[in-house]
């Protein structure tokens, strides 16, 4: 399972590192891009519809878990994750999901009154059967209990989600935040 991580985190960060390059497009034999025409990371190596099918299936599946974060209602979300799947958090390995909701995320629920994502920007780069996002956002939490100060953090993701048969689920998670430094 670590291998596995340990190629799936270095597969992404090529990915991530050839979507940084692909700002400029370099123009391939036999590929032309029309004047003005849109290009990003996750239309580059778009073959078909059948690629873009794929891409709004894990556009979905990422944007249903961020809805279910805002509603604090993760009930539904073990559906969204493979059972050998793995997250981690903030430098730290939380294990599979089932994990990480029961130990982590399910407790620290019950002491929260809202979470809310801002500015929430999702990049898409589908490979086959294999998917990389990545994710940034700010995210604001109150407490049910009063006397805490709110949190507003800075966030980002990136995540490998897998297609098994038909359908895409998390494989691995990864997230991060620092304290939100307004601009000045």
């Amino acid at each position: 399972m670590m291998i596995r991580s340990a190629l799936a985190g270095s597969a992404l960060a090529a990915v991530l590192a050839a979507s940084a390059q692909a700002q400029v497009p370099a123009q391939a034999p036999g590929h032309s891009h029309a004047t003005g025409a849109a290009h990003s990371p996750a239309s580059a190596h778009a073959p078909g519809h059948a690629q873009s099918g794929d891409e709004a299936q894990v556009r979905a599946v990422v944007t249903a878990y961020k809805d279910a974060i805002e509603r604090m209602d993760v009930s539904q979300t073990p559906a969204l994750f493979w059972a050998d799947s793995e997250i981690f958090e903030n430098g730290g390995v939380e294990g599979s999901f089932a994990y990480y909701l029961e130990h982590h995320l399910g407790p620290e629920f019950a002491d929260l009154a809202s979470f809310d994502f801002r500015n929430h920007e999702m990049k898409v780069e589908v490979d086959g059967d294999t998917a990389f996002v990545s994710e940034t956002y700010t995210y604001h939490i109150t407490f049910k209990d009063s006397a805490r100060a709110p949190i507003e953090r800075r966030g980002a993701a990136t995540s490998v989600l897998r297609k098994r048969g038909d359908e895409w689920r998390f494989d691995v998670y990864h997230s991060s935040a620092r304290p939100f430094r307004p601009a000045a």
